[in-house]
Order: structure tokens, then sequence, then C-alpha cells
């Protein structure tokens, strides 16, 4: 039925950590600080395993992690994000391959006492396991069951033909955990004839879901969705493909591990077993930075003759970035670091960008 044997021997290759965290300041907190986690998490591989460090670093494929957002009171004033001594913060990691959790199993004997944040500095008080380890094999083997409900608890993102699709349609979530499936699993499964199963046979039965536009990973914005929904197999699409119906099931308890969509290494895409109510929340820092930087990136690719090209919208992107991080009071230095970008590139686009919104530019 397209799905290859799972391999013998399995170890522990998935597991989720939650950290709690204690600033030791009361202080504001940029609103792309997710760049600064992403930072420090592959700064930690790096001390004891620099090659798996740069392949996390480097390869598109292989990014076996996600992580959260700060998790816990942190009240907006004015454009800024607040952190406060007196409240307690959660952060949590997920890693989902072998030689990952082998060496998170190490890191966590030694953990650092600290995670630094440009300016901020959190004391590591303690940690708990979750999601609980597991194995490939062991997912496999979950349950089949028809009916199935998710939340979404950072904003969730498609790419979708160069642009964000902000919905919760099941090829694209099964598409995004196939993906990784594939990469780590070593029980590779065909994805045509999956997805077509799952576009005819699984439904959404029920959603409370709602979008926003934030700025997200190191330059741009995105459209995305939070909330929760239900997803649920007809029986014939059981009856049809018992195999299948096995793999929807472990693909949806793989959701919590791998994350959905794209920009899960930076925040995005955070997703839980089970309906979660969801309550309206003001628009953050991060939605107004990711609508400035949104509105910045359409008015600088109107000035140029290429618009449509890839190229245009990437420079565009960038440059729109650092002019609305720039406008936030953030340096170029720091803006620099988080791009990885040379600190006279930066400062040239940065002037190149309020040029352009003065006046007609050239393409770039």
């Amino acid at each position: 039925m397209g799905v290859t044997a799972p391999p013998s021997n399995p170890t522990r290759e998935l597991v989720g950590i939650e950290f709690h965290l204690h600033p030791q300041d009361s202080t504001t907190l940029f609103p792309q600080y997710a760049i600064g986690l992403h930072a420090w998490f592959l700064d930690c591989v790096r001390q004891t395993q620099p090659d798996l460090s740069a392949k996390l670093h480097d390869s598109p494929d292989d990014k076996a992690f996600t992580l959260s957002p700060l998790l816990g009171e942190v009240p907006v004033i004015g454009r800024h994000l607040h952190i406060q001594t007196d409240q307690p913060y959660q952060w949590r990691l997920t890693l989902f391959s072998a030689p990952l959790v082998a060496w998170a199993e190490t890191w966590l004997t030694r953990l650092p006492q600290t995670l630094d944040l440009r300016s901020l500095c959190f004391n590591l008080r303690s940690h708990r396991i979750t999601p609980a380890p597991t194995t490939y094999d062991q997912l496999h083997q979950s349950p089949p069951q028809r009916r199935f409900a998710l939340s979404f608890v950072s904003p969730t993102s498609f790419r979708h033909r160069g642009h964000h699709l902000p919905l919760p349609n099941p090829v694209n979530l099964f598409q995004s955990y196939l993906r990784r499936w594939n990469n780590f699993s070593g029980i590779f499964v065909e994805p045509d004839p999956f997805l077509d199963w799952i576009d005819s046979h699984v439904s959404l039965s029920r959603h409370d879901i709602q979008s926003s536009k934030i700025a997200a990973g190191k330059r741009g914005s995105v459209t995305g969705f939070t909330g929760s929904i239900e997803l649920t197999l007809s029986a014939a699409g059981t009856r049809q493909n018992p195999d299948f119906a096995q793999l929807f099931s472990a693909l949806v308890h793989y959701a919590p591990y791998c994350g959905t969509g794209h920009k899960t290494t930076f925040g995005l895409g955070q997703t839980r077993l089970g309906w979660q109510d969801s309550h309206p929340q003001p628009p953050s820092p991060q939605a107004h930075l990711g609508d400035r930087i949104a509105d910045l990136t359409d008015q600088l690719l109107i000035q140029q003759k290429r618009p449509e090209s890839d190229r245009a919208r990437q420079v565009c992107q960038t440059r729109a970035t650092i002019l609305a991080r720039r406008e936030l009071g953030e340096s170029l230095t720091a803006i620099a670091q988080d791009l990885e970008m040379p600190y006279e590139t930066v400062k040239t686009y940065a002037k190149l960008a309020r040029r352009s919104l003065n006046g007609p530019s050239n393409s770039p």
C-alpha cells in the first residue's frame, strides 16, 4: 500500500521538553524574539556537537525540531512586549530525530543555567518532558481512530504558490506531517496515493479558528491561523485502505512533535492533540510588525520593474523587515545579527528602502 516496513530495534526518536523560566529583570522584549530562541538552541547544540548544529542550521530538510513562543503572561504596552520578574514563563522544544534526541539526553544532565535573549536573561529553573518520549515505530502502531481534534496554539500557515495559506485543509495538514515523517522515520510512504486518499476520505468536521498576520522567521511576515479543528475519517476510507487509516492516526499523534506548516523552528505551527477553547487576543507587537512588513513590502514591490519575480519579492521583504524593525527602535547591529547579514549591507538596505518610499527606484 506504499508503506515500507519500519526499522528494527528503534530507540527513542521523539520527545518534547518544556522549560520553566524566570526572568532576571523586568524589561521589554523585541517582537521577533523567536529568532533569539532559535539561535540559543542551535548554539547549545554547537557547543558539544558542532557538526549536528551546522546540519540543523544549513539544511532545509534536516531541522528535526520545533520551538514555541514564550508561554505565560506577556503584557503588551504600546508596541512592546513586557517581561515581568514576578511572572513564571514556559518554553517548549520538541525534537523528532534519533541523533537530536540522543544529544538532548546528555544535554539535559548539564543544562545551562540561563537562556539569554540579547539584554534579557532568563534563569532555567526546571524542565519537564512533554509530550512523552516515543519512537516512529510506536507512533506507526497507534490505535486507528476515525475522529481526532487538533489545536494550533501559535499561528500556522502553509506555503502555496509563493503565498501563505492560513487554512487547515486536510491535504495541507497531512502533506506537512508526511514530509517530515518521510525525512526522519525510516518508514517511507509514497505521498501522492496517501494524499489522494486523505482528500477523498478525511473531512474538516468542526473548527474554531481565527487568522492574523505576524512577523515570523528572519524576514517577512506570515498570515497564519490559530484555534482548534476536528478531523473525521470516513468509514469507507477505513475499509478501502486500512494501512492508510493506520497512518492517518500515526500522523495525527506525530503532529505535536513535528509541528504544522512552515517556520516551525521559529515558533509557528505549535500543535496540540485535543480541542482547546480559544479566546480572542488583542493584536500583538508581532502582529503589528507583521502588518507593517507586509505593507512596506507591497510599497517597495510596486516600484520594481519585475515585481512578480521571486528575487524582487525576497529583496523587498528583506528591506521591509529591516526598515520596520528600525521603526520599532531596534539597532542595525541587532538586526544584522538576526538576519545573518553584514552590518554594512543591512545599513545600505535600510537607506535604499527609505529612498524607495520617497520616490521611484530601480529594481534590485
